[in-house]
């Protein structure tokens, strides 16, 4: 079977919406309502084209709702974004629209922090002081992250900038998202040379961190596996093995796991681990 793109499915999804019912005949908080519910099935391709295009639907009224609202909606919707690319293999255009989308959704959201808005003008790093909202820092450093490693001679000039996001969602709410700012901060100064801010220990710990203090979290053993345990050069390209001992243990622990609290995720996990156990093998041979 041919996989449809998600662009593509995005594309009937929204005329689908707009020939089922009259303009205007869906409320903001009706849309509201049918995305969040296609949205616990979005590891189904369909439910997740479904749910970004609900929610988008949302965007023309958005301003109208309360501020909790409309951080709600642009935040599930940078999440959805990066979400969204992980159904394809590799890199696709597709998947770097999908992620400049939801970077520009996360950075709307934490603008509407007016403080952050004002310092953002004298630069990130004056600004992040000032943002509180760990779901908006998390998904803007997620997608930004995303198109560094498409543009990885662009990426090494403003990885800073993902790692600080990352800090600053650490810094206001360890636990987010199964503490993934952790892991996900680890991962890079793991992959960053030292010159660059690379710190090989510190990202190590920071990725034990998170998968100690939330276990179920399956991704977060992905990135051990993944980052610890493979090496790569300073663009990101595959290099070899380092722990080969290691990327056995987590993947079959993460084979072995329930799906559990975390059905998208914890399904992307245990496809990555097939692929992190493929790689070993052709490294192996």
């Amino acid at each position: 079977m041919i996989r449809t793109s998600c662009r593509f499915l995005l594309c009937v999804a929204a005329l689908a919406s707009l020939t089922a019912a009259p303009c205007g005949a869906a409320t903001p908080a009706e849309l509201i309502a049918q995305a969040d519910l296609a949205y616990t099935t979005r590891y189904l391709e369909e439910s997740m084209t479904e749910a970004i295009a609900l929610y988008e639907g949302v965007l023309p009224d958005l301003e109208s709702l309360s501020e909790w609202t409309q951080a709600y909606v642009l935040n599930r919707l940078s999440q959805l974004c990066y979400e969204a690319a992980l159904f394809a293999d590799g890199h696709t255009p597709e998947d770097e629209e999908l992620y400049t989308k939801g970077k520009e959704y996360a950075f709307r959201s934490l603008r509407m922090n007016e403080a952050f808005a004002e310092h953002e003008a004298e630069s990130l790093e004056a600004a992040l002081p000032y943002a509180t909202d760990p779901a908006a820092l998390h998904w803007a450093a997620s997608n930004w992250g995303m198109i560094c490693g498409i543009h990885p001679i662009q990426g090494l000039m403003q990885q800073g900038s993902v790692n600080a996001m990352y800090a600053r969602c650490l810094e206001i709410e360890p636990g987010f998202w199964g503490g993934s700012a952790a892991s996900s901060l680890g991962s890079l100064l793991i992959m960053t040379p030292g010159p660059m801010g690379g710190d090989d220990e510190r990202g190590f710990d920071l990725v034990e961190e998170s998968i100690e203090s939330n276990p179920d979290y399956l991704s977060n053993r992905i990135i051990l596996a993944e980052y610890w345990g493979f090496t790569y050069n300073m663009f990101g390209a595959l290099t070899g093995v380092r722990d080969a001992e290691l990327i056995e243990r987590e993947t079959a622990l993460i084979l072995e796991s329930e799906v559990g609290d975390w059905p998208f995720w914890n399904r992307r996990a245990k496809i990555d681990a097939e692929r992190l156990l493929s790689l070993l093998n052709d490294h192996a041979g």
